[in-house]
């Protein structure tokens, strides 16, 4: 008995008073909250992260004559990336602020919440998600390089083998070629490699690798699509989706 009236005594001293149970509930509300929200940007980080690999020609790194690791590195969606363990490392922190968290190892705890991550963006990705959201980044913030601006700027550099464009006219194993930066070439492509895909159609956007054989003239070894497979659009041109 003693020591019950020596607590009460304390408690009376110090003004402590219980704490209600609508704040219990609350907080783990709000750990659980802060949870789901982690795994979904991180669900929407590694859709990005797809799709950035998707469209990502790494394996011309290979025709590259110096710098390989300074392209590969530039190619790489650094932000997204970092996005997503930011977001598994704070799902992580949710649940180990969560009643039974303090069960889980942290290795089942990176391993589940990066499971989790990953088929969600799976989903998202082959939904169509990840590209709607890189394309949004790339609209609404200035300083975001979207990894169209990257291609761009990789297959921006005849000196180097690598030119892209819009197709303007073809005739006999050559064509015209306006590229990104508003130029034109002359492409020859009698002995190119040209992949099944490619229409060689006005309108149509190409990726070439070659090589530079004149002023504003290009020799192709090889022409793939830009982007995806050609589809017409409303004016009978060929477009790639």
């Amino acid at each position: 008995m003693k020591n019950a009236t020596n607590l009460i005594e304390t408690i009376k001293k110090q003004g402590l008073k219980p704490v209600p149970k609508w704040y219990f509930i609350f907080k783990k509300a709000m750990i659980y909250l802060v949870f789901f929200s982690a795994v979904v940007l991180g669900a929407l980080a590694f859709s990005v992260v797809l799709f950035s690999i998707q469209q990502t020609d790494f394996n011309i790194l290979g025709h590259l004559t110096h710098s390989k690791l300074e392209f590969f590195l530039s190619l790489l969606p650094f932000a997204w990336m970092l996005g997503l363990l930011m977001a598994i490392s704070l799902s992580i922190i949710s649940l180990r602020q969560s009643p039974k968290g303090y069960k889980f190892a942290l290795s089942k705890l990176i391993g589940y919440n990066a499971a989790i991550s990953i088929i969600l963006g799976t989903i998202i990705f082959m939904g169509g998600g990840g590209q709607q959201l890189e394309n949004a980044f790339a609209i609404h913030l200035s300083l975001y390089e979207s990894m169209q601006e990257k291609k761009v700027k990789l297959w921006s550099m005849p000196d180097q083998g690598f030119l892209s464009g819009q197709i303007i006219t073809t005739q006999n194993g050559d064509l015209k070629l306006l590229d990104f930066n508003k130029q034109e070439w002359s492409i020859s492509y009698k002995q190119a490699f040209v992949a099944p895909i490619v229409l060689l159609e006005n309108g149509e956007k190409i990726k070439i690798i070659g090589k530079v054989k004149g002023p504003h003239a290009f020799d192709a070894a090889e022409i793939r699509p830009w982007d995806g497979r050609s589809l017409k659009n409303h004016n009978g041109v060929w477009d790639k989706k």
